[in-house]
């Protein structure tokens, strides 16, 4: 069976609203460029952006400093 194109992609938005220093989310782990253009961007832009933010997300949580 294949993936149902039409179900929309939900915007990641956590409600924490905090642009660090790289214009990073820290709630969403969006950069503030993603954040703003999200409701214009294609679902396969929508889906690029979800691969980036589960990498930045994973990043912030194994930082060791």
């Amino acid at each position: 069976m294949s993936e149902q194109s039409d179900k929309p992609i939900p915007s990641p938005c956590v409600s924490i609203c905090y642009l660090d220093e790289n214009d990073v989310c820290q709630g969403c782990f969006r950069s503030g460029q993603e954040i703003s253009q999200w409701g214009s961007f294609s679902d396969s832009e929508k889906k690029a952006v979800m691969a980036k933010v589960r990498e930045r997300e994973k990043a912030s949580f194994n930082f060791i400093g």
